[in-house]
């Protein structure tokens, strides 16, 4: 089911966070995963889904988005811990 949604991905260090915002998030993380983006994301190899969250608009999410893109590197660490405290990758297959 697609929803707009938020979302934070890093590398298996999780050194970088990236903040995106996308309407279907398991194809977003395909297209992550397969660098199918050039840029930030695949210079980086941010494939790991730490946080997200769904809007009922992509005009929430994307306010959201730049809510989250404003904050010290510290809260969003926060915002994940308080979420995924292993920082487990939320879409790994198990």
């Amino acid at each position: 089911m697609k929803k707009p949604c938020v979302y934070v991905i890093s590398n298996s260090l999780h050194t970088t966070l990236y903040i995106g915002v996308t309407s279907d998030i398991e194809q977003r993380m395909v297209q992550h995963r397969n660098r199918q983006f050039g840029g930030f994301s695949a210079r980086y190899n941010l494939i790991q889904l730490l946080h997200f969250e769904e809007f009922g608009s992509m005009a929430e999410a994307i306010a959201r988005e730049k809510q989250l893109k404003s904050w010290s590197r510290r809260r969003k660490d926060d915002l994940i811990s308080n979420n995924n405290p292993f920082w487990r990758d939320l879409l790994a297959e198990e």
